[in-house]
């Protein structure tokens, strides 16, 4: 377990990251270096959205998977790797 908190711990403090969070695919907060309202929200949403990519993915082609999603908006950029059990996602700003 050690291992898996230093290479969170790496990530977020990697330059230009805001944020932090790892949940389990029901959306129960494992980790998060934001504050609590906002990883709930990150959370909620982030889950539906992979749950909707991986429905996709599976419909475009059954022998794929849904490996990574990276969203980038106007003041952020969104980071998010889905696992079997887990979904991380980092939050950065775009302009480092």
């Amino acid at each position: 377990m050690s291992e898996v908190e230093d290479t969170i711990k790496r990530i977020c403090n990697h330059k230009g990251v805001t944020g932090c969070m790892v949940f389990n695919n029901q959306g129960i907060i494992i980790r998060t270096s934001l504050e609590q309202r906002l990883t709930i929200h990150y959370a909620a949403l982030v889950t539906q959205l992979v749950h909707n990519a991986k429905s996709t993915v599976k419909k475009l082609d059954e022998t794929d998977d849904l490996t990574f999603i990276r969203l980038r908006t106007g003041k952020n950029e969104i980071l998010i790797a889905p696992d079997r059990d887990y979904i991380l996602v980092v939050i950065q700003n775009p302009t480092f």
